[in-house]
C-alpha cells in the first residue's frame, strides 16, 4: 500500500509514533539508495546532518545513521544547529545532501526530517515522491546493503558550527555597538550560535530561553509565544527583542514598548533598506496571500511591487526564482534572502534587520510606524487528518465563504486554507472594520467546525 510520508516541509509527526524508528530507518535506506544511484561514479557519498534540541533527536538520528551507513553513505554530524545552517554547510562542504532533524515551531513531542539537495535547496516534489516509493519497497532497497568492511562512516563535525557563524558575520558591514537587544532563542537550535554572533558584533545582549533540556523547546517562548520577551524588553529598556522558533528558520520581533513586529513589517524594513542601496532586485518582493493589505499599500508608496504566492516557503521561493528576486517571505517570519542563503534563515534575517535599523539612524518603532495594518483575524479549527482537506468539497462551507466574500467586497477578504504540517483548517479574514472581521471569522469557523467535526 502506497503511503504519503512527506508534507509541505519534509516528514513531520509525533516522535516514536508517526515518526517511528522503522519509518526513519526506511528513509535512511531510501535516501542512501537514491544518492548512490544518482552519483554512480562517486567513490564516496556524504551527508551533513544536524538537529534541534528535542530529546527525540537522538533516536531519530540513530535510525537515520543505520539506514545510510548500511548503504555505504558517510554522515557528518554537525550537532545542534539551525536548519539554514545545515543548508549552508551542505553547500559549503560539497556534501551530496543535508538533513535537519526538527519539527520547527511544533511542540517538543513532535519531530521531523527536512532534506536538502547538494545545492542547499529543499528537495523538489518529484524526488520526495521517489523516496516515498523506495520507502514502500524498502526490502528491495535492503538488497543493496554493502559488505561489513565498506559501511559508511559516522563523524562528529560539530566544529563546522563556526563556518556558519563566520558566514553570518560576513553578511553585515556595520557593528551593533550601543544597541541593547534581547534574544529569545526558544530553547532551540539557535541557543549557542545566536549569542555568539551578536556578541561578536558588539551588541549589548540579554538572552532568554537558552537552557534546552530536550522537552522545553517552544514552550511559552520564542516566536510562538512572545509574552515573556515583551516583558523583558520593557524591563531592560532594550531597543527591541528578537524571537526565533525551534529550528531558527523564522524570526519575529518586538519594539521597545513590547509591540509585535511580524514578518510583513520585517520584510518591509529590510526591503526598503535594500532598495535604498540598490540591492533589491527589480524593486520587487514576494510574500504570501496571508500578507496584510496595508503592508502592500505601504510597499507601493515606497516604489516596491508585491508579488503574492501560496502559503509555504517553497511557493515563495518558486516565485522568487521565477522572477529573479532576492527577498521574500511570510508573515510568520520565514524570510528568504537569496543573495546569502537558499532557505529561510532567522539569524540571517535578524542580522539584516538590525543592520537596517542601525544604518537608518531611527528606532524600529519609527521605521514601522507608517505601515498601516487592516484588522486581521486568524482562527485555527482542529479537525481529523482525514477531513482537513475536504472543506473545499463541502457545499455548505464553500457557499458561506462565497456569501461573506461578496459582503466584504472592496473592504476585505476571506482566505481559508489547511495547515501543511498539522490537522488544522485555518480561517483568515481581513478588512477595514475590526467588528466585521471578527464576526465573519467566527461565523465561518463555527460552520467549518460543525461540518468537519
Amino acid at each position: 500500500m502506497k503511503r504519503k510520508y512527506f508534507g509541505t516541509d519534509g516528514i513531520r509527526g509525533e516522535a516514536n509514533k508517526d515518526l517511528s524508528v522503522d519509518i526513519v530507518t526506511s528513509l535512511g535506506f531510501a535516501l542512501g539508495y537514491y544518492l548512490k544511484k544518482n552519483n554512480p561514479k562517486k567513490k564516496s557519498i556524504r551527508v551533513v546532518l544536524g538537529t534541534d534540541t528535542r530529546i527525540s533527536g537522538y533516536m531519530i538520528r540513530s535510525a537515520l545513521f543505520a539506514g545510510l551507513n548500511a548503504l555505504g553513505v558517510d554522515v557528518d554530524f554537525v550537532g545542534v544547529l539551525p536548519t539554514p545552517g545545515v543548508a549552508y554547510l551542505t553547500r559549503k562542504l560539497n556534501a551530496d545532501a543535508g538533513i535537519m532533524i526538527s519539527a520547527s515551531h511544533n511542540p517538543a513531542k513532535d519531530n521531523g526530517i527536512k532534506i536538502f539537495a547538494s545545492n542547499g535547496y529543499k528537495l523538489p516534489d518529484e524526488v520526495e515522491l521517489e523516496l516515498e516509493k523506495l520507502m514502500d519497497n524498502v526490502e528491495m532497497v535492503k538488497k543493496e546493503v554493502v559488505p561489513g568492511d565498506q559501511l559508511g562512516k559516522f563523524k562528529y563535525r560539530e566544529d563546522e558550527f563556526y563556518y556558519y557563524s563566520e558566514f553570518l558575520l560576513s553578511t553585515v558591514d556595520v557593528d551593533f555597538k550601543g544597541m541593547k537587544i534581547v534574544l529569545d532563542v526558544a530553547n532551540g537550535a539557535a541557543y549557542r550560535i545566536a549569542q555568539r554572533v551578536f556578541n561578536e558584533l558588539g551588541a549589548e545582549l540579554v538572552v532568554i530561553n537558552n537552557n534546552p533540556n530536550g522537552t522545553n523547546i517552544n514552550v511559552k517562548c520564542g516566536s510562538t509565544d512572545m509574552s515573556i520577551l515583551q516583558k523583558v524588553v520593557q524591563g531592560y529598556e532594550a531597543a527591541f527583542g528578537l524571537a526565533f522558533d525551534g529550528d531558527a528558520d523564522r524570526l519575529l520581533a518586538v519594539d521597545s514598548n513590547g509591540n509585535e513586529i511580524d514578518g510583513d513589517k520585517i520584510i518591509a524594513v529590510i526591503g526598503e533598506s535594500m532598495k535604498e542601496e540598490n540591492r533589491l532586485n527589480n524593486n520587487q518582493i514576494v510574500t504570501t496571500v496571508m500578507s496584510n493589505m496595508g503592508f502592500e499599500s505601504y510597499l507601493d508608496e515606497k516604489g516596491i511591487n508585491l508579488i503574492r504566492a501560496n502559503v509555504g516557503d517553497r511557493y515563495v521561493l518558486e516565485k522568487m526564482k521565477k522572477h529573479g528576486l532576492n527577498l521574500g517571505g511570510e508573515q510568520s517570519g520565514h524570510i528568504i534572502l537569496l543573495d546569502y542563503n537558499t532557505t529561510g534563515d532567522g539569524l540571517l534575517t535578524a542580522l539584516q534587520l538590525v543592520q537596517a535599523v542601525k544604518k537608518s539612524g531611527k528606532s524600529i518603532e519609527e521605521l514601522v510606524s507608517n505601515i498601516a495594518q487592516w484588522p486581521q483575524r486568524l482562527v485555527n479549527i482542529r479537525v481529523s487528518k482525514e477531513k482537513k482537506d475536504t472543506w473545499k468539497d463541502n457545499e455548505t462551507i464553500v457557499e458561506l465563504i462565497r456569501i461573506k466574500e461578496e459582503e466584504m467586497s472592496g473592504s476585505g477578504r476571506v482566505l481559508v486554507r489547511t495547515s501543511g504540517t498539522e490537522p488544522l483548517v485555518r480561517v483568515m479574514v481581513e478588512g477595514k472594520d475590526l467588528a466585521t472581521v471578527n464576526k465573519v471569522a467566527e461565523e465561518i469557523a463555527l460552520v467549518v467546525e460543525k461540518e468537519l467535526s
